[in-house]
């Protein structure tokens, strides 16, 4: 049976199924994304921090948003080429569409690359310091892990002295870790004492590992296997038990209701002992020498002489100072610092100058007092231009908070070249990368910082987990990403297989290049609220 109105529109309604399907379809997505933006509005009003404005690079989201808006006239003058039946102008404009997704992706790939590697940290105080991680070094030469990869310098140091690993929970990528650092640093791993356990009922304990065994991955999983056996069969032997006593209550309480007998029933210890079977839940070994372990931030949780892992590994040992190495400085930002001083009815200029990061680093201040004159320049401009206001006696405009608090990487380049009289302009690439940070280190613009561990509050890349505003950037430009490609997808279909549906019945193809153009638009017209939002606000 053929399905009617595939090709030919319905005479009350003009609209062929597919077209009616793509409405239904768009005015669920409306739905979709008005929820975000409205999320987003209502998560920027309620903000308890300095809401981020201007942070994401413009030019390439300005490339991005002419790129989408050419897309959408081509894949009309391809829909357009069908109609009259040139099949060369449809692959052409078609083969336009598409490049421009691609171009799209590419340019949201790098933009995406760029936060990934961007490291945010805020302090005790509030401040915040922008800039990248850098790697450990031994002998001049970067530090690799066992899986060739670099450790960043920003990890948790334990003199450590003992592990001890949950059987059942160990993460076994950690363990192959813990083996590589011992093998660096010229220890080794083994068992503090033997591991002896009941396997069989009824019959002795027997040695499953020795004293002075070393660590692996293979003795963890089979100390895991014995545990986990004696585990099952000891459950059933409770619940074997447990059983017994329940009948034996009901028959001692006739015509009574379970919950009136439950307090009288126990399973009696004594009477099962001999058929239990002995359980190893963790496992200790030392660490012969002691050595220095370097763990993630976020896989451990620290103590003065014993951290715990996320999967409850203990380790034993003295955390040592374990700076976070803050290379190339790229923002310095007091915005969060000030409106916390201003909340307790402080002066925001004295709590910034009182920060940590003012009073424990000499270019902290520096930049701290070249900012001061820029302000001061930008109020003096901001009063001659608009003047007075009459009924407060103030200046009609003053600086913004971002002017007066945060210092970016743009007015690092300005003051060093200031300073150097050598004046660099702002090359393309920074505008889509980021600072030119090598070019630009002889003039010592981006310093290293050393941050002890007791003044960070919280420590991130830009990415979800820094604050809500990457959350839902993330979010939404991700998502409309996933669109792009699904859409790109489509139209490639029709690009590169539709000839025999053209053969067939051109209008039939113009019809499904209709849909598909109809699916752009809306990708289109989403990113024309989500550039400004996201860029400009």
């Amino acid at each position: 049976m053929e399905i009617p109105y595939i090709v030919t529109p319905r005479k009350d309604t003009g609209l062929f199924n597919s077209k009616i399907a793509i409405w239904l379809f768009l005015a669920s997505e409306v739905m979709l994304f008005g929820g975000f933006f409205s999320a987003y509005v209502f998560l920027r009003l309620g903000a308890d921090y300095p809401w981020p404005e201007r942070t994401l690079p413009v030019l390439p989201g300005l490339i991005n948003t002419f790129i989408l808006i050419g897309s959408s006239v081509t894949v009309v003058f391809a829909w357009a080429s069908l109609k009259m039946r040139q099949w060369r102008k449809f692959q052409f404009f078609m083969g336009i569409t598409i490049a421009c997704a691609a171009i799209f992706m590419v340019l949201k790939g790098l933009e995406y690359n760029v936060k990934f590697h961007h490291q945010a940290v805020r302090l005790n105080d509030y401040t915040v310091i922008e800039g990248h991680l850098g790697y450990e070094m031994e002998d001049g030469k970067e530090v690799l892990n066992h899986h060739g990869q670099k450790i960043e310098e920003n990890q948790i140091q334990v003199e450590t002295s003992g592990l001890t690993f949950n059987i059942v929970r160990f993460h076994k990528p950690w363990v192959e870790e813990l083996l590589s650092q011992a093998e660096h640093r010229k220890s080794k791993i083994v068992l503090a004492a033997d591991v002896s356990a009941i396997t069989d009922e009824g019959k002795p304990a027997e040695t499953l590992a020795k004293a002075g065994e070393p660590l692996s991955v293979e003795l963890l999983s089979r100390l895991q296997e014995s545990h986990l056996d004696a585990r099952s069969h000891n459950g059933a032997v409770r619940t074997a038990e447990l059983r017994k006593e329940w009948v034996e209550a009901k028959k001692n309480n006739p015509g009574k209701r379970g919950w009136e007998v439950s307090s009288g029933v126990n399973i009696d210890a004594d009477t099962i002992a001999p058929h239990v079977l002995t359980e190893i839940g963790t496992v200790a070994f030392k660490v012969d020498p002691p050595a220095m372990f370097d763990f993630k931030p976020r896989d451990i949780q620290e103590g003065a002489t014993q951290s715990r892992l996320r999967d409850d590994t203990l380790v034993d040992g003295k955390m040592l100072a374990s700076p976070m190495g803050l290379h190339y400085v790229d923002a310095i930002d007091f915005r969060h610092l000030a409106m916390k001083a201003v909340e307790k009815g402080q002066d925001p200029m004295v709590a910034v100058e009182n920060s940590w990061l003012i009073k424990n680093h000499p270019f902290a201040k520096d930049a701290w007092e070249w900012n001061k004159g820029q302000v001061a320049k930008i109020e003096k401009e901001l009063l001659e231009r608009h003047g007075v206001d009459e009924k407060t006696g103030k200046a009609k405009y003053e600086p913004t908070a971002k002017e007066r608090y945060r210092i970016g990487w743009k007015e690092f380049v300005a003051m060093a070249d200031e300073v150097d009289r050598d004046r660099e302009e702002i090359a393309i690439k920074e505008e889509f990368m980021g600072p030119d940070y090598h070019g630009r280190e002889a003039k010592h613009t981006f310093p290293h910082l050393e941050l002890p561990r007791e003044q960070i509050r919280f420590a991130s890349k830009f990415t979800p987990a820094w604050n809500t505003y990457y959350a839902i950037y993330f979010t939404i430009t991700g998502l409309h990403g996933l669109h792009v490609i699904g859409g790109a997808l489509v139209l490639c279909y029709y690009l590169f297989f539709g000839r025999k549906m053209y053969d067939t019945n051109p209008e039939w193809l113009a019809n499904r290049v209709e849909i598909g153009g109809l699916f752009w638009h809306f990708v289109d017209l989403v990113w024309i609220f989500a550039f400004p939002i996201f860029y400009l606000m």
